[in-house]
């Protein structure tokens, strides 16, 4: 049989969750590839092969959706949760068509989140290489330096990983009390909160406000709305730099 495609990457592209989280998936025993379980590094015939999930098929979207959504603080960024949390797909629930995050925001954060079906569109904004800024808004306290500020800025060692540079910005100073805006050209997992912690600086508040230029606007936690066609013109212009 003339097999083709990586089983993650079909998972990824028929919206079912991005690459590394359908990695899980296989590796979890939960899909089959014509019955029988199936391992990371196995290709599929999309065209023969019946890939399940779970025993429910798995097929390309008809059509690909595109979704802003408010995540609000106490969401989780899944569409299940085995330990029973508030997940964002509870926001969801007008939504038809099997859409899943495009990266994530920690279960404490807020903010603009992007929903998709559409595996090559996620792929290409969370890829490291593609460099696609993020934008913060940051409340931190008691207070911060510019010498902080500088060392957050130039980039710092997590986890044993040297973070690229950021652009980092005093937007308000208030006793006790200053909020950043907080640019990232990368998205390391609690990348900000890990940084922050490193100089002893208590995040009280971290919200996306931006993915690229698109902003989250007014858009109310725990709303979401479809992308126009200008704004999806803009994200995928953006990929292709």
């Amino acid at each position: 049989m003339g097999k083709d495609v990586r089983l993650q990457k079909f998972l990824a592209d028929s919206g079912i969750a991005s690459r590394r989280k359908s990695e899980d998936l296989i590796s979890q025993g939960k899909v089959k590839v014509n019955g029988l379980t199936a391992a990371i590094g196995d290709k599929v015939d999309i065209k023969k092969d019946v890939v399940t999930l779970s025993g429910k098929k798995v097929t390309m979207p008809s059509n690909f959706v595109y979704y802003m959504l408010h995540k609000p603080r106490g969401y989780v960024t899944t569409m299940s949760d085995e330990m029973e949390r508030r997940c964002v797909a509870e926001l969801l629930k007008g939504v038809k068509e099997r859409v899943y995050p495009v990266g994530r925001l920690d279960r404490d954060s807020e903010g603009l989140l992007l929903m998709t079906n559409d595996g090559n569109f996620s792929n290409a904004l969370i890829h490291p290489s593609k460099h696609i800024p993020k934008t913060y808004r940051v409340t931190v306290r008691p207070s911060i330096t510019d010498e902080q500020i500088q060392i957050l800025s130039s980039g710092m060692e997590i986890d044993g990983v040297q973070t690229a540079p950021a652009n980092v910005m005093i937007l308000e100073k208030q006793d006790n009390r200053v909020v950043l805006e907080v640019v990232l050209f990368e998205g390391k997992n609690r990348q900000i909160r890990k940084m922050c912690e490193q100089l002893n600086l208590d995040v009280a508040r971290l919200k996306r406000t931006a993915v690229g230029n698109l902003k989250l606007g007014m858009l109310q936690p725990g709303k979401y709305r479809q992308l126009t066609a200008k704004e999806l013109a803009m994200l995928t212009k953006k990929e292709s730099k």
